[in-house]
């Protein structure tokens, strides 16, 4: 016969697995939320006045060399390149999906990626910093890696 103290350790390890089990889908679930809202985020400064200007002078430039580009802007880096390298560094981290940067960014990515490469490396030559903008080459890197899988 079952007496009530087992019955009652019964449905306290019950709870405590349902509990658990509750637990680990919601931690997934605010995961994909924020994945999501940091997406949104960058796609808001993507779409903003500011980055379209910085995108379409920098699409336009006809130079690939690093030290006359920062001469004629009197910048180390054009923002569109700081914007995509953050979005590098953020998927080297984990922090956001591939998937949901391609849906946004992929197109436009890599088109920008054709034009920023020659940039970057001429830059890496002059400053001698092999790993300047990383997070930009590491982006594209992925979404080819990315493209071939599918």
């Amino acid at each position: 016969m079952v007496d009530i103290q087992t019955v009652s350790i019964a449905i306290a390890s019950a709870s405590v697995a349902l509990v658990a089990i509750y637990n680990a889908f919601q931690v997934r679930h605010q995961s994909k939320v924020r994945q999501t809202e940091l997406v949104t985020k960058l796609y808001s400064i993507y779409a903003s006045e500011g980055f379209q200007k910085d995108w379409h002078v920098f699409m336009e430039e006809e130079t690939n060399d690093y030290n006359t580009y920062r001469k004629k802007y009197a910048i180390e880096i054009p923002p569109t390149a700081l914007f995509f390298t953050e979005i590098g560094v953020l998927l080297s981290k984990k922090l956001i999906d591939i998937d949901l940067v391609d849906s946004l960014f992929g197109g436009v990515l890599m088109r920008y990626w054709q034009r920023a490469k020659p940039l970057l490396e001429s830059g890496r030559r002059e400053l001698n910093e092999p790993r300047w903008g990383w997070g930009l080459e590491y982006l594209c890197n992925e979404m080819k890696k990315r493209e071939q899988r599918q």
